[in-house]
């Protein structure tokens, strides 16, 4: 079965590491940035700083999904902390680098079901061979690239370019890569999972 697992990271400027094995990708199911309980991250802090309990950011799961969790303080003096649960999903992954054209594929008798895909650039290493710096750098240009599931669900085979003129240009002058999670499922289930999966939720770190 699918197990949920939770990270918890205290307010101190460390990094909130969620990780799953190499053959599966993150969906985020919910996420808390402030306080909900007296006990969490409370070593050594004084107890004003741990007696609000009911502090919550609006909308940090959507932050988290982004992994974008710079945010304004939801409750001053109270110390807080980053909690998410998740769960682990196993998928196939694939990388496309702009220019060049994603194919996915199922066997016989089974279908794509895209559970995230993304067109933009997370990190520096990726698709960056022979590409100048400028063109790598940028590392926050994430863009959600819908039209893959829109796409591809269904199929058993699919192609679709890594382009601009495909899914728009989320950060000018990067040089971006298309990544794909996705699943093959047998065909008969693929009306019924594609109303309770959101394929937003899932990045893989």
């Amino acid at each position: 079965g699918v197990f949920t697992e939770t990270a918890v990271t205290c307010e101190n400027g460390s990094v909130h590491q969620l990780g799953c094995r190499n053959n599966e990708v993150i969906s985020v199911q919910s996420a808390l940035y402030g306080r909900a309980d007296s006990v969490t991250c409370s070593e050594g802090r004084p107890a004003n700083q741990l007696s609000n309990t009911m502090c919550s950011q609006n909308g940090i799961l959507d932050l988290v999904r982004r992994r974008d969790v710079r945010t304004s303080d939801p409750c001053v003096g109270t110390y807080k902390y980053l909690q998410t649960n998740f769960i682990c999903l196993p998928a196939i992954q694939e990388v496309t680098c702009e220019g060049s054209t994603a194919q996915l594929r199922c066997g016989k008798g089974r279908v794509i079901f895209v559970y995230g895909a993304y067109y933009g650039r997370r990190d520096r290493r990726t698709c960056s061979d022979g590409r100048p710096q400028s063109q790598v750098e940028n590392v926050n240009c994430i863009n959600p690239a819908q039209e893959v599931p829109q796409r591809c669900n269904g199929r058993h085979f699919c192609s679709i370019e890594a382009s601009n003129s495909v899914f728009g240009d989320p950060c000018y002058g990067t040089y971006k890569y298309l990544e794909v999670a996705y699943v093959c499922i047998c065909k008969f289930f693929h009306v019924s999972i594609k109303s309770n999966l959101k394929y937003q939720n899932v990045y893989n770190f």
